[in-house]
């Protein structure tokens, strides 16, 4: 397969898969680690709590070769919880590691500056916009997709980046957050780009082009 998308037991991912067939790409679910040598592409899913979905990972024994073909330069997106595991670990789950791909943390929406006391309620859950850390030098997975381009959110946690450089796109919510990430060859969305209709599958198109 062109585009292997890694099936660990976590949530419904029929819907990532049936978004980039419908874009014409060669992509399918795999539950077999050996998968991701041959394919050109990785996608990482992830819904639920951050815990929880890197215990599943390392169950089926997708961590090791997940992490070999990346770092031997194979493309990599994370979605949703997804993009959160690629980070050194979380607030949601102290003491479990993440992939370690990004250096950085996945903290909870708290404080004023993510409006807890402005009565903004978390889980965010619905469509926000997107801006860019440069418009002038918009990271290939957004393009085409201008400032103010609204996707579609559902978390309670946001990645923070150590080096800001690594922020590809941001949104806000009570406060100025990280909504996109990536270094070299990996990357990631908050948001369900399967879920944000034409922009999403822009995203999508984007990743599995270049």
């Amino acid at each position: 397969m062109d585009i292997a998308i890694i099936d660990y037991g976590v949530g419904n991912l029929r819907s990532a898969e049936k978004a980039f067939q419908h874009l014409g790409f060669d992509a399918a679910l795999t539950k077999d680690p050996a998968e991701l040598m041959s394919a050109r592409k990785i996608v990482l899913p992830g819904v639920g709590a951050f815990g929880e979905c890197m215990e599943r990972l390392y169950e089926h024994e997708f961590v090791e070769p997940l992490l070999k073909e990346v770092h031997a330069g194979k493309p990599l997106l994370g979605i949703c919880v997804g993009m959160q595991m690629l980070f050194d670990g979380s607030e949601e789950a102290p003491g479990v590691p993440g992939l370690g791909l990004i250096k950085g943390i996945v903290k909870k929406f708290s404080g004023e500056e993510f409006g807890s006391s402005s009565g903004l309620k978390v889980p965010q859950i619905g469509w926000n916009a997107l801006s860019y850390p440069d418009d002038s030098k918009r990271h290939a997975l957004f393009a085409g997709l201008p400032v103010g381009t609204h996707v579609y959110f559902v978390h309670s946690f946001y990645a923070q980046p150590d080096d800001p450089a690594d922020v590809l796109a941001y949104s806000d919510y009570g406060g100025e957050f990280c909504a996109s990430a990536g270094r070299g060859n990996v990357m990631g969305v908050q948001f369900h780009p399967e879920k944000s209709q034409r922009a999403g599958l822009s995203i999508l198109a984007n990743f599995s082009k270049a």
